[in-house]
């Protein structure tokens, strides 16, 4: 095994070296030892990572990341959180996409004012309702 040291895990997985030692913090990653001042890792953290990435890419926090690995490091999905996360993201699509095509029909719109569109009232009674605003996040601490 050639160890990485933390410039070279930062090269390769993209992840600024600053991050990388706050994930070590957080407990999601951990170095192997240290060559002088800097910080080693197995080669596998390349993975480790990039998992990191998909659960912050689909909306997770780092906490709930951290949930989904075992103590020794191991991947350990949560099918009922993963399903619950992509109703939140199907819940966010439709959202998003009502919007998108009510931006769309407010720039095409030939009325004489947007106030008298009747789409755009809907969409007006929509967002008083905050039928599009964005979900509120709870944060676990």
């Amino acid at each position: 095994m050639v160890a990485l040291d933390i410039a070279e895990v930062a090269r390769r997985s993209g992840v600024p070296a600053s991050t990388l030692r706050y994930y070590e913090e957080k407990g999601l990653i951990a170095s192997i030892g240290r060559r002088g001042l800097r910080r080693l890792f197995d080669p596998a953290i390349l993975d480790r990572l990039a998992l990191i990435a998909l659960g912050r890419a689909a909306g997770f926090s780092l906490d709930e990341i951290g949930g989904m690995f075992t103590p020794e490091g191991a991947p350990r999905v949560d099918r009922a959180a993963l399903s619950a996360k992509a109703d939140d993201i199907d819940r966010s699509i439709r959202r998003l996409t009502a919007m998108r095509d009510g931006l769309r029909h407010a720039a095409a719109c030939r009325a004489p004012s947007h106030m008298e569109c009747p789409t755009f009232r809907r969409i007006l009674r929509a967002a008083a309702d905050r039928a599009f605003a964005p979900p509120v996040r709870h944060i676990k601490h």
